[in-house]
């Protein structure tokens, strides 16, 4: 019996200003998401923004998130990370953006969509030669998969990774 409103990045500008008005109103809302955290390279940047802009209290609940749980098993250093969310989809603009990464000392966290996974991992390698790098396919699903190695090891098997949702730790 809960009301529910779809709420995704092609109209969550467009939305944000009417949840407001409902906050306004004394309505609570709970912002969810169906995989990950709200915010968190998904939509609700724009509804948090405008809430406090708003004065309303905005307040976390803790849930899931595929930085934290990347971050906990892969084996890398996770007292300094940087968080780049997904990398530009075009080939020249990802491999301009992982140049600007290389002299990066702390972990890095990517999203990347499955489709380009594997070419992701053949920049990675070509770019960061040997570092050592996690790929964690479906995060706290049924059919999670996490594979540790170097960068080259890895891009060997990136069409092993072309299913799902992709976090990249390197």
């Amino acid at each position: 019996a809960t009301p529910l409103t779809s709420y995704y990045d092609d109209v969550e500008a467009r939305r944000a200003p009417a949840l407001v008005r409902e906050l306004l109103a004394g309505r609570s809302i709970a912002l969810v998401s169906d995989a990950g955290t709200p915010g968190i390279s998904d939509p609700g940047f724009h509804l948090v923004r405008a809430a406090i802009e708003a004065g309303v209290t905005v307040e976390p609940v803790p849930g899931p998130s595929a930085v934290a749980a990347a971050l906990s098993v892969s084996g890398l250093p996770t007292d300094r990370f940087v968080f780049e969310g997904f990398l530009p989809a075009k080939a020249g603009r990802r491999r301009q953006r992982l140049e600007e990464l290389q002299r990066e000392e702390r972990t890095l966290v990517f999203y990347e969509a499955p489709h380009r996974i594997a070419a992701t991992l053949a920049d990675l390698r070509d770019l960061f030669g040997e570092r050592t790098a996690c790929v964690l396919r479906e995060v706290t699903k049924m059919h999670e998969t996490i594979a540790r190695g170097s960068l080259a090891e890895l891009a060997e098997r990136g069409e092993q990774f072309a299913r799902g949702e992709v976090t990249l730790v390197v």
